[in-house]
């Protein structure tokens, strides 16, 4: 009984794979907002003020940082939870593809979501005389929250590998 069990739990993890499909549709939707605002881009550059397009070149940058942590979340969590991804020999493999354990892609996804969150508060900035200020403040606010989490999250990585050590 007790192997039957463990071995429905083991399969279970495939249950994962069709979100991290699911993830691709993410991404192809994301591309698709991002050749929205490159056309937008495009037809109004000749009419738009030098900040705007810097707001929207940034909005581009974010989707560009978000569209990066899709697929390090989808590709490392298939690997890491689902099953190895089989790349042909001949085909151009990504190098951290395989090397990335759930305590690297967690660090790495803290560092995406700081980033996203930077551009974020610069495109606020870049926006201020048009945004109240407490707005304002809970933006740096909530930056600082990530910041502060990322940092967290990683020293207490520090303490686990050092614990392990001893």
């Amino acid at each position: 009984m007790e192997q039957i069990l463990e071995r429905l739990i083991y399969r279970a993890r495939w249950i994962l794979a069709p979100i991290y499909l699911g993830l691709s549709l993410a991404l192809l939707a994301l591309g698709a907002k991002f050749f929205q605002e490159v056309a937008h881009l495009i037809l109004e550059i000749f009419t738009l003020k030098e900040a705007d397009m810097v707001l929207v070149v940034l909005s581009l940058i974010d989707m560009a940082m978000v569209g990066g942590l899709i697929v390090m979340v989808m590709m490392s969590g298939y690997e890491n939870f689902v099953s190895t991804l089989d790349v042909d020999e001949n085909e151009e493999k990504l190098s951290w593809l395989g090397k990335m354990d759930s305590s690297s892609l967690k660090a790495k996804i803290a560092a995406s979501i700081v980033a996203i969150s930077s551009i974020h508060l610069l495109k606020v900035f870049m926006n201020a005389p048009n945004t109240e200020n407490d707005k304002i403040l809970w933006y740096v606010i909530l930056h600082i929250t990530f910041v502060v989490s990322a940092f967290a999250m990683g020293f207490l990585d520090i303490l686990a590998v050092k614990t392990r050590q001893k």
